[in-house]
């Protein structure tokens, strides 16, 4: 029983107010960082690579991060104020959790800091494998953290789409 927490259930409103900002301004810190690694690119080597046809627009693309990254914040946010969860049980959704995060800014990194789509599709499976593993840790704990990444999970799929197409067509 050494793993338990002496914390009073559920939190405070306002503390649980609190978890969901930190959660969603940590994920969208990782998106703007993730920008940055892109913004350069974005403008000077992405418009000069062949597309499908089921390319979005550019403007497309800062507003459904932002969401998606809301959503992973507020997902990671009800799993960490989860209770009554042991803190190991915890700590293993949020480490899977992170991994996914670090393997979404690579992506970023590779594919627009690196200018390089067998690189991005390298890198995209196993973020897709981290998403769809960290829902599966997140639904033991919190279902509706679980189904919080459901459209990142969604996004990510075509994105590994639309890479695949990419390397088709520029390789």
């Amino acid at each position: 029983m050494a793993d338990a927490e002496p914390t009073a259930y559920p939190p405070a409103p306002w503390e649980q107010a609190k978890r969901i900002v930190v959660g969603v301004l940590a994920c969208e810190a990782v998106g703007l960082l993730g920008g940055w690694v892109t913004r350069t690119s974005v403008d000077t080597w992405y418009p000069t690579l062949a597309k499908p046809w089921f390319t979005p627009p550019d403007w497309l693309f800062p507003p459904v991060w932002t969401l998606l990254y809301a959503l992973m914040g507020a997902a990671a946010a009800l799993v960490w104020m989860a209770e009554p969860v042991s803190r190991r049980r915890r700590r293993w959704a949020m480490g899977v959790f992170g991994a996914q995060l670090g393997l979404n800014l690579a992506w970023s990194s590779v594919f627009f800091g690196l200018q390089t789509v067998d690189g991005g599709l390298i890198v995209i499976v196993p973020l897709w494998i981290s998403i769809v593993w960290t829902m599966e840790r997140f639904a033991r704990i919190r279902s509706v953290a679980a189904w919080l990444l459901a459209p990142y999970l969604a996004w990510v799929s075509y994105a590994a789409a639309l890479n695949i197409a990419l390397v088709q067509l520029n390789g």
